[in-house]
């Protein structure tokens, strides 16, 4: 039997933080002359908070085991991010603002591949994942090549792509995540690998 306390807490925690990222997301579009220095501590704060998040979600191996499964090295990544821009806020935020867009352009193609992944299991908002995914990829691809070196104008980029990514990351978890009490996948997943060998094995019997 395996115990769904990290599976709750992963999704309770990818909701709080999807949350404060939307919040962060709309006081750069709305306040893109924000004090850098406390905007990076903030980010700073916010990702190493995500990325210890990604890890619960990764090693609690949810019932579907979609949403986190790419969650290990993407939180890593985070942490380190996190923590690089911890240390130089003011200096880091223009090397920041390139490599989140790396990194939501990624995460967001790694989850359009999750919401193919979700169809295929039958969840019928997949397509929701796969629209906000496109969103998101394209947010990170723009903040990536920085259209402009204006600091207003690369603020606002990043408010939009945190905006989108929270509503990636709420979507993803709610839609793909299913948390049930006294799951036993791996009891499930060992009957229907002794199901299908013992089909196997009973087909030359019956052509013979």
């Amino acid at each position: 039997m395996r115990s769904v306390k990290f599976m709750k807490a992963a999704k309770i925690g990818y909701i709080v933080l999807s949350g404060a990222m939307f919040v962060l997301g709309l006081l750069l579009v709305f306040a893109p002359d924000f004090s850098i220095t406390v905007l990076g501590t903030l980010c700073g704060v916010l990702l190493i908070l995500f990325g210890v998040v990604k890890l619960i979600g990764y090693f609690s191996k949810d019932l579907y085991q979609l949403a986190f499964q790419y969650d290990l090295a993407l939180g890593i990544l985070l942490i380190v991010l996190g923590m690089a821009l911890l240390a130089r806020p003011e200096r880091l935020f223009t090397f920041f603002c390139i490599t989140l867009g790396l990194f939501f352009l990624m995460d967001g193609l790694l989850k359009i591949q999750i919401s193919l992944e979700a169809k295929a299991f039958g969840i019928r908002t997949w397509w929701v994942i796969l629209t906000v995914s496109a969103i998101t990829s394209g947010c990170g691809g723009t903040l990536l090549f920085q259209p402009s070196e204006s600091m207003r104008v690369l603020a606002v980029l990043l408010g939009l792509a945190l905006l989108f990514e929270s509503i990636l990351n709420v979507c993803t978890v709610i839609t793909s995540v299913k948390v049930i009490g006294n799951q036993q996948p791996d009891i499930i997943e060992s009957v229907c690998s002794y199901e299908k060998a013992s089909s196997e094995e009973s087909r030359p019997n019956a052509m013979g």
